[in-house]
């Protein structure tokens, strides 16, 4: 029909992790969008690694094409936010679980929280391996075994601040996600 607009879909997707993991850089890589973001100062010590943390969320979009546009959420990756993960989880079709590979001190808490967004929704997942062009950063099947997951689950490398990664994870899991659409 001439002069119909097409339906254009908005996906709501999730990026979750430990402190620390990559999610607001993720996130910025791939946002058309100026990532909204609920940044905190955590330190004004220089030394310290990392600054501010994420305390609600973050947020960025991607338009896929002129069907999809992705609406991108980042959450808090500390237990003291886990009020905000039930929150954001809400509606999802999907999730990627971020780690940061070169720290396995922080492997328990990504178990934790994907356990806890698996027991609020039976939505697909990936896992994101960032840092993987440091050094010291484990091998994406080292982590796999770490965090006990099934084959199935997709365990991806990722540098959080290199669009073709951040790119290859969020394909992954929307191949997921159309996938299971099909089947219902």
């Amino acid at each position: 029909m001439a002069g119909t607009t097409p339906h254009v879909q908005t996906v709501k997707m999730v990026i979750t992790g430990p402190f620390n993991a990559g999610k607001t850089e993720f996130i910025r890589t791939i946002s058309e969008i100026e990532v909204v973001s609920t940044e905190q100062k955590i330190s004004s010590d220089p030394e310290k690694v990392k600054e501010t943390t994420t305390v609600a969320m973050d947020f960025g979009r991607l338009t896929v094409d002129k069907n999809l546009i992705l609406h991108i959420y980042g959450t808090p990756g500390q237990r003291r936010f886990e009020f905000m993960w039930d929150i954001l989880s809400e509606g999802m079709l999907g999730f990627i679980l971020m780690v940061d590979s070169t720290r396995p001190e922080t492997f328990r808490e990504a178990r934790y929280i994907l356990e806890s967004f698996s027991d609020h929704s039976d939505s697909p997942y990936v896992v994101a391996v960032n840092k993987q062009d440091l050094e010291e950063a484990w091998d994406v099947e080292d982590i796999r075994h770490a965090l006990r997951l099934r084959d199935t689950i997709p365990v991806l490398p990722c540098v959080a601040t290199e669009m073709q990664p951040v790119k290859k994870i969020l394909l992954s899991l929307l191949e997921i996600i159309k996938k299971r659409l099909e089947e219902q």
